[in-house]
């Protein structure tokens, strides 16, 4: 029989760093819930937002594949691989650290902070070359449907990351849903604005759920929503 659990926004870790109010879905930091260290290669979900004119100065990551989601506003990334970017709302970016990466990312709007989620996932193996792709995917969410934005092998124009995971995008100015058939063995569920009911729950802004073992993913989501679902081994 499969199981749901769900992750309320409220019940996440927080912490004030005045240029940054940052959620974690995961233990991260200095926030330690030993119920939720991550969920299978699943490590880290934070949620930020990085107040005008201020960011994270360069530091370093090591195996670790790192996507990074902006909803609102726009963040500058630069890194030691000598890319210079600017990540805006309906692009993906997906760093591998590999055997290692530094990196700096800020928000230089004058006015407007920019609020995005930061995800890491356990790569299949250790040291791997870092890597960098970016991509927008604004003309695919216009379909209000799901959007495969990450793949083991790139597929559909996704992205390739260095692992057995399928990341979907959900972004849709209208109402809408979607109905799927078969044998899900792991699925994390991350909500970011709007509403979501997944097999008859219904989660808000900032909630997730694990879900395991399911036959049926039977999706509604409100006008208005954006959503990120993890399909994992």
């Amino acid at each position: 029989m499969g199981m749901i659990t769900i992750r309320k926004s409220l019940e996440r870790g927080h912490a004030d760093h005045g240029w940054l109010q940052t959620n974690h879905t995961f233990s991260f930091a200095n926030y330690y819930e030993p119920k939720y260290l991550g969920f299978r290669a699943l490590r880290v979900i934070n949620e930020d937002q990085i107040a005008p004119e201020s960011g994270f100065p360069s530091h370093s990551h090591q195996d670790m594949e790192i996507i990074t989601y902006v909803t609102e506003g726009a963040l500058e990334h630069q890194d030691s691989m000598g890319n210079t970017t600017v990540i805006k709302p309906g692009e993906v970016q997906l760093m591998c650290a590999g055997t290692g990466v530094v990196h700096s990312e800020y928000n230089r709007l004058l006015n407007q902070p920019t609020h995005l989620l930061q995800i890491w996932i356990t790569p299949d193996k250790e040291n791997y070359p870092p890597g960098y792709s970016q991509k927008s995917f604004v003309q695919d969410f216009s379909n209000n449907t799901l959007v495969l934005v990450a793949s083991r092998h790139g597929r559909n124009g996704s992205l390739t990351i260095n692992q057995d995971v399928d990341v979907y995008v959900g972004r849709s100015a209208l109402p809408g849903g979607k109905m799927f058939k078969g044998q899900f063995d792991h699925q994390w569920v991350q909500v970011i604005k709007g509403e979501v009911e997944i097999n008859d729950q219904l989660l808000g802004p900032g909630d997730g759920a694990a879900l395991s073992d399911q036959h049926e993913l039977n999706l509604h989501w409100s006008k208005n929503s954006e959503f990120i679902i993890f399909d994992l081994i």
